[in-house]
């Protein structure tokens, strides 16, 4: 992770061993770059952006691994 907060992704099991970005964009939102996926989150603090990302991570792979014939996703 490149980072100048002081939070780790490994503390969230849908992040853990994962590369994740943390940058602050110039409204001071903390924002959060899931590598593998593309996926983004943000939040006020990085701890938010984290646990944003961990959530969004996980429903993208519950959503990828969807063996119910659904297409609609």
């Amino acid at each position: 992770m490149s980072s100048d907060a002081d939070v780790d992704p490994d503390d969230y099991e849908a992040l853990a061993g994962d590369d994740v970005t943390m940058r602050q964009n110039e409204h001071g939102l903390h924002i959060a770059d899931h590598e593998a996926t593309g996926i983004s989150s943000q939040g006020q603090t990085p701890e938010a952006a984290l646990a944003n990302l961990a959530a969004a991570v996980e429903t993208h792979r519950e959503a990828e691994s969807d063996e119910t014939g659904d297409d609609w996703l």
